[in-house]
């Protein structure tokens, strides 16, 4: 049984301090490699077939002069934005939280759904508690993106931020008419998932990503199109009101006595960030849309955790000891997307032009963080709900290892 200390509570923002094996590891780090491990289920990296790298450079317009974010002055000009936002998925609940920062700073806001508001969808977080944008002044609206002039009904906007399509085909539309209604800044939420593999994590701004990637194409197309625009590459993420299991795959095992199968060694590194550092970001550049323009940033806290210092981080704030589990996914016969919330390799970004361009900061905590998910976890009654857990019973059978009854 392996517990968390109260010591990993604490951590340096500049220096890397293996905590019980959670290996933390701060943003201030230059590249570094990591040898692979002895273990022939270990997947620490996983490299690319390809030895070309392909970039998208349009980045580097900015990031090769970047000036001190002190250079910059954030004017208080009060805007009206657009916020264009999905249906379904773990991003929907970007859209949620930058809507509320963006009221609360005093801007005004509209909330553009896809679909239909009476879609069973909408009863789920974050939709089912767009009653707060409401009472804090926004609109919500309904409807398709390739009709958002008739959605919106002609009214303008200073800002739009797409964060729906994945390829070239859905947000082209909203591109075109922001373009031509006189929008004077577009933000589009991209993914991290676009960086090709790399044997020197973390990612950074700049990096190869795939070409055949649906994001990839849209990047290419605002740089083609807008004057001011700008991109964010998130990765997972924690918060009230998302819709996609996080850290509760965890919590599910954890709070049941169930040991926590994890695949490979436990020691790939990744980023799960808070939203509300999300929303902080792209708020920044509302803010400040000469500095943010025609630069790519990736959307993401700046700690790595390892995936058994998820699993420890998780038990520590449901004040429980958890069981860890290693395996081999091909081994056993088990789709590891399947059976476990995290990408088995290193994926990792780190968000170094935000923090050189637009002086942003992050706030996530995650052991913190993960006790306020705890806590809202056991309000709504997850902790009692009746749960099966067929693959990880096969995996666990594999392996040999008891269940509690």
């Amino acid at each position: 049984m392996a517990a968390l200390s109260s010591s990993s509570l604490f951590f340096s923002s500049k220096t890397a301090i293996p905590i019980n094996n959670l290996t933390l590891i701060p943003t201030s780090l230059q590249r570094f490699s990591l040898p692979s491990s002895s273990s022939s289920f270990s997947s620490l990296s996983s490299s690319s077939s390809s030895s070309s790298a392909s970039l998208f450079t349009t980045h580097s317009l900015k990031s090769s002069r970047r000036s001190s974010p002190q250079g910059f002055t954030v004017k208080a000009e009060k805007k009206n934005v657009l916020i264009v936002n999905t249906n379904s998925g773990g991003h929907a609940v970007i859209g949620f939280y930058f809507a509320k920062e963006l009221l609360s700073a005093g801007h005004a806001v509209t909330i553009m759904t896809v679909g239909e508001e009476s879609s069973d969808k909408m009863k789920k977080t974050p939709f089912s508690r767009f009653s707060e944008i409401v009472s804090g002044g926004g609109k919500t609206v309904w409807g398709n993106p390739a009709d958002v002039a008739i959605v919106v009904g002609g009214e303008t906007f200073d800002v739009v931020l797409d964060n729906n399509g994945k390829d070239l085909d859905t947000v082209r539309p909203v591109v075109d008419w922001a373009k031509s209604s006189g929008v004077k800044q577009f933000l589009f939420i991209s993914s991290a998932g676009i960086y090709k593999s790399t044997e020197e994590p973390p990612h950074v701004e700049g990096d190869a990503v795939k070409a055949d990637a649906g994001h990839v194409g849209v990047e290419k197309y605002l740089a083609e199109t807008f004057a001011n625009w700008a991109s964010f590459r998130p990765q997972y993420m924690i918060g009230s009101g998302n819709n996609k299991d996080c850290e509760e795959w965890f919590f599910d095992r954890i709070v049941r006595d169930r040991p926590v199968p994890i695949p490979g060694s436990g020691l790939q590194l990744t980023n799960i960030s808070h939203v509300r550092d999300l929303s902080s970001m792209l708020t920044s550049a509302v803010s400040n849309p000469e500095a943010a323009s025609c630069n790519i940033f990736n959307c993401v806290s700046d700690r790595a955790v390892t995936l058994d210092g998820m699993a420890k981080l998780c038990a520590a704030a449901a004040g429980k000891t958890v069981e860890i589990v290693h395996y081999d996914p091909k081994a056993i016969g088990v789709d590891a997307k399947k059976a476990f919330p995290f990408r088995n390799m290193h994926f990792y970004a780190e968000p170094r032009a935000a923090k050189d361009i637009l002086g942003w900061e992050s706030k996530t905590n995650l052991p913190e963080d993960l006790k306020e998910r705890y806590e809202e976890y056991v309000k709504i009654g997850r902790d009692k709900k009746e749960m099966k857990f067929e693959l990880d019973d096969k995996i666990l059978e594999a392996l040999k290892t008891p269940v509690a009854a």
